[in-house]
C-alpha cells in the first residue's frame, strides 16, 4: 500500500479548504450537515482527489460514473491499468478511518459497477484492472493501491 501523509504543495490546502466548506452548514435541529452540503463537500474531496491523481501520472477518464449496477467515484488509466477508485473523506475518526467505510458490500458495487463499465466500453476481460481507495482524513490523503480484488 502507497501511503501519502500530505498534498502535494500545488494542490490547494486541503484543510483551510475543507474546513471553509463545512463553515455554517449545519442544520440547527439535527446538527447533521445538509445532504447537498454532503454531496457539494465530497464532489470537492473527489476533485481535489483527481488533482492528486493527476500529478501521479494517473489519466482520468471519467468521474462519478454512475449505471445501475452502482457508482464509481473516479474510473483512471495508470499505465496498463484501468483503476476503478473509491474515495471516501472523514473529518475525523468519530465513525472509524474513511478506508474502513469500504465493506464488503461497497466493494460488490464498486466491482459490479466496473464489470458493466468494462462491458459498455467494448473492453474485454483482459483489460488490466486495479481497485483502488483514496482515504481523505483531515488534511491527509492516503491512497491504497490494489485495496481490494474483484468480488462478485
Amino acid at each position: 500500500m502507497h501511503y501519502v501523509t500530505n498534498v502535494l504543495s500545488n494542490l490547494v490546502n486541503m484543510s483551510s479548504y475543507l474546513t471553509y466548506v463545512r463553515i455554517g452548514k449545519k442544520e440547527q435541529t439535527t446538527g447533521m450537515i445538509k445532504e447537498s452540503n454532503k454531496r457539494k463537500l465530497g464532489a470537492q474531496v473527489e476533485q481535489l482527489v483527481s488533482e492528486y491523481l493527476n500529478l501521479h501520472g494517473f489519466t482520468i477518464i471519467e468521474m462519478n460514473y454512475r449505471c445501475k449496477q452502482g457508482e464509481i467515484d473516479i474510473v483512471a488509466k495508470d499505465q496498463e491499468y484501468y483503476v476503478f477508485i473509491e474515495v471516501k473523506y472523514r473529518n475525523n475518526k468519530k465513525y472509524g478511518t474513511p478506508q474502513e467505510a469500504v465493506g464488503i458490500a461497497k466493494q460488490k458495487r464498486i466491482s459490479k459497477a466496473a464489470q458493466y463499465y468494462l462491458y459498455s466500453h467494448g473492453l474485454d476481460e483482459a483489460t488490466p484492472v486495479r481497485f483502488d481507495v483514496a482515504a481523505v482524513l483531515e488534511n491527509k490523503i492516503m491512497y491504497y493501491k490494489n485495496a481490494f480484488e474483484f468480488i462478485i
